[in-house]
């Protein structure tokens, strides 16, 4: 049986989009949008961020209060000290980086009384080609020819050293969004509910999964195996299986469903004992102590905050 390649099963439309959206967009106009919005408003927004910077001098109040960023245009330092534009043509012969000089405005404060705003040189900041600071992207294909540029050069990279670096781009799955999936692996699928959960500095991946067996296990990071998702609600301090049951679904047709989901937590009455049961995942063979700690600390870091959900039972705001 001939096998017809995948290529062959898009439609003549679907290629017409796909050159309009080269034609018009091409393969670097996200890097280049990306770049001019950071310009515009990420560098600024990160100096307002900060704010002002305290300087710890003993009975001496002085702190350096930022301002306004500006960036100029490429140039290259030569030997002498003398600077002078520079394109990117000659970064690559020189073995040059294509950068641009930062310079930021800043107020000496003593104690409540301001001084001099003055503009100071910070650094170079690497310039991408064809970027709204690029002098390249306001020339004609004769001005580009004429400085040794290629006039159909799409840019959207670096030139770093003399040598050209790219951003490369990385597809990810979106943060902070559940997704439900279906996989097919065996006679019976099975069904996954996962988030990325990202904040700053921490990245964790969760997922809960309705295996074949009919029961619902969650995976986090930290633990080596998956947990029964009964036994992980317990040790967060909800005990009472009816009250799972009900926070699932108060329909009795869907609490039916989450038998074998119990069956897998038997013998786990308490929050102790759900924590006991990570823990012995987390540190077998340990003392019973130790392997709390670990259950709690890998709950808390992992998973949910624990100190708070007792805070909550602790001042009566959680009823479990």
């Amino acid at each position: 049986m001939a096998v017809t390649p995948a290529a062959t099963t898009i439609s003549p439309q679907v290629w017409e989009l796909i050159k309009r959206f080269l034609e018009e967009k091409g393969l670097v106009r996200q890097h280049g949008d990306s770049y001019n919005e950071f310009i515009d408003s990420g560098l600024q927004a990160i100096v307002d961020e900060t704010g002002e910077i305290p300087i710890e001098i003993e009975d001496y109040p002085l702190k350096i209060k930022l301002g306004r960023i500006e960036i100029g245009t490429p140039r290259v330092t030569e030997v002498d000290g003398s600077e002078r534009q520079i394109f990117p043509t000659e970064a690559r012969i020189r073995s040059l980086t294509y950068a641009a000089p930062l310079h930021l405005e800043m107020t000496p404060v003593i104690g409540e009384r301001e001084g001099q705003t003055e503009i100071v040189y910070i650094g170079d900041f690497p310039v991408m080609l064809r970027s709204k600071i690029c002098p390249l992207s306001r020339m004609t294909p004769e001005e580009l020819i004429s400085i040794g540029e290629d006039p159909i050069d799409p840019g959207g990279y670096f030139i770093v050293n003399g040598a050209e670096r790219v951003v490369v781009a990385l597809e990810d799955l979106a943060a902070n969004r559940i997704l439900v999936d279906k996989e097919q692996t065996g006679v019976h699928p099975t069904y996954k509910a996962k988030i990325f959960s990202t904040t700053v500095g921490f990245r964790a991946r969760t997922e809960v999964t309705l295996k074949t067996d009919g029961a619902i296990y969650i995976t986090m990071p930290g633990v080596p195996s998956d947990v029964p998702i009964i036994v992980m609600m317990k040790a967060l301090g909800y005990s009472e299986d009816s009250r799972i049951a009900d926070m699932v679904s108060p329909d009795g047709t869907i609490q039916n469903e989450l038998a074998s989901t119990f069956e897998k937590s038997v013998g786990v009455v308490s929050q102790r004992d759900a924590l006991l049961y990570v823990g012995n995942r987390l540190a077998p063979g340990q003392v019973e102590d130790y392997r709390l700690k670990k259950a709690e600390a890998s709950v808390d870091r992992n998973f949910l905050k624990i100190g708070a959900v007792r805070r909550l039972i602790s001042q009566k705001l959680l009823v479990v």
